[in-house]
């Protein structure tokens, strides 16, 4: 029987990767995005329908779910809409911290709450969720970004416990740093003077060189799908191996020490 995943910001990069990925295994896919008239890929492919979502829009998450619901009978949600706010906190303006907030992860709960019930009666069903190296550890010029997606980590380990005995699972996908355009097409970023040295030593991680040695996107998107098809009772899955060296070098050496390490490495 063929199976169904819903995805949320496919419109780009890892999104769209996942979409293909999951068409060219047999799945249908719900490919979601803000503006589906710009899509040009993935409407040409079987088994692949596009939709307008934008994940800062309750009421068009509410009516978009509804209606999909109707139709088709969802296996698997990821939520993957979200972008990355980067700068100190100072040079921060609310909006962008409210925008920033409310897209990567009040996003994330109002889409997993409109599925919760069809999941319960159903007795099956997975929420994948996409956080980031940076929601298991902290990074200077990353507090707002980095307080989104521990917060979704966070949801997500409370959500598995209280969905299981439904028969519900919920996993979080962490990436570290992907080959793709996210640091020029999704990542918003702030200025302030007093920071000048920081932001320039942590911009070094978003260089064309750095990004080059990143993890492909469609490697996190095969991770992905083993999330969604191992029938493991596994709830973080960390993908690339830049996430894997700094989740590992926490876990070995401690959460304490790791934030004392990376404070020696910004202390001008």
């Amino acid at each position: 029987m063929q199976k169904t995943i819903f995805i949320t910001g496919a419109s780009t990069g890892l999104g769209k990767s996942t979409a293909k990925l999951f068409q060219s295994k047999g799945w249908q896919v719900i490919a979601t995005m803000r503006n589906p008239e710009k899509e040009t890929e993935l409407n040409q492919l079987e088994n692949v329908i596009v939709l307008p979502l934008d994940v800062t829009n309750p009421e068009q998450i509410d009516s978009t779910i509804k209606n999909v619901l109707e139709q088709y009978s969802i296996d698997v949600v990821l939520n993957n809409a979200g972008y990355g706010l980067i700068g100190a906190l100072e040079s921060l303006e609310n909006h962008q911290i409210e925008r920033q907030i409310t897209t990567n992860l009040f996003g994330v709960i109002r889409v997993s709450k409109a599925f919760v019930s069809h999941f319960r009666e159903k007795k099956s069903g997975t929420f994948i969720n996409i956080t980031s190296t940076f929601g298991l550890m902290g990074f200077p010029t990353c507090s707002i970004y980095s307080a989104t997606k521990f917060a979704v980590d966070g949801f997500s380990e409370s959500l598995a416990s209280e969905l299981v005995q439904f028969g519900i699972q919920v996993k979080v996908v962490a990436p570290g740093g992907m080959k793709t355009d996210f640091a020029i097409r999704s990542m918003e970023v702030g200025q302030h003077k007093a920071y000048e040295k920081l932001t320039l030593e942590v911009s070094k991680g978003y260089s064309a060189e750095q990004i080059d040695n990143y993890t492909k996107a469609e490697e996190v998107a095969q991770i992905i799908y083993e999330a969604a098809t191992d029938n493991k009772n596994q709830l973080r899955y960390v993908a690339g191996k830049d996430a894997n060296a700094l989740y590992n070098e926490r876990l070995s050496l401690g959460a304490e020490t790791q934030v004392q390490n990376i404070k020696s490495m910004f202390t001008f």
